[in-house]
């Protein structure tokens, strides 16, 4: 099975050696764990280390403010779109029926090769019907392997819940599933990651400590982390 390297310091070894080409990996977690920081290193890193053009669909926050963020960490965002490399789409949920279109276009206008949609949890809070809901994630996933992409899509695990997602049907149209945790252990809190499936390939089943600073994530995969049972 090909690989396309995630940019993600550590991960790929958990992995089998990276994320399957043309794979749709779900990327959820809790508020603060870092799933946007997650998904604009995939896509940042695939452009300047990888030359794997890329297209960021928001859902939720303007690309002026992604990309404002994504300086903290040294990312310039702005060059590749000049270069041609990159595009944000920062989308209306109002109009959710006529994105597939405009990603579509954008990912052949610039022969991108991986997306990331952050995030599907944006949908629901102006979709109310749970079926039509789940139709149109059903529909972005099959929009996005029709287009050959390495693919992610973020969602959000409720607190207080042991759900993997916020609908519930995400991590079920995903090929793999990678869920981000921000837990408290006695009197600090911990970031943990695990991959919970990923699809035909070997990988990693137990929870490994992460980090986030100025360089982005970077997974520690020769060492374990605990949790308390959820």
């Amino acid at each position: 099975m090909e690989r396309v390297k995630s940019g993600i310091p550590g991960l790929d070894e958990l992995t089998g050696g990276g994320l399957p080409r043309n794979h749709l990996i779900l990327v959820t977690g809790t508020s603060g764990t870092g799933k946007t920081v997650f998904g604009t290193q995939f896509v940042y890193t695939g452009v300047k280390r990888f030359r794997e053009n890329s297209v960021y669909l928001s859902f939720e926050e303007p690309a002026e403010t992604i990309a404002e963020n994504a300086k903290g960490f040294g990312w310039d965002f702005k060059e590749l779109e000049r270069q041609g490399k990159f595009t944000f789409i920062k989308y209306d949920p109002y109009h959710i029926e006529d994105v597939f279109d405009i990603l579509e276009s954008e990912i052949r206008n610039i022969k991108a090769t991986r997306v990331v949609v952050d995030s599907i949890s944006a949908l629901g809070l102006h979709v109310r019907d749970d079926a039509e809901l789940r139709r149109m994630i059903f529909n972005l996933s099959l929009a996005l392997r029709k287009l050959s992409c390495t693919s992610i899509i973020i969602s959000e695990i409720v607190p207080g819940t042991r759900g993997l997602s916020r609908y519930g049907v995400e991590e079920f149209v995903a090929d793999g599933v990678i869920v981000l945790y921000y837990e408290r252990i006695e009197t600090s809190f911990a970031r943990t990651l695990h991959v919970w499936k990923m699809r035909g390939s070997k990988h990693s089943e137990k929870l490994h400590p992460y980090k986030i600073d100025t360089s982005g994530i970077t997974v520690y995969p020769e060492e374990e982390a605990f949790m308390k049972e959820r």
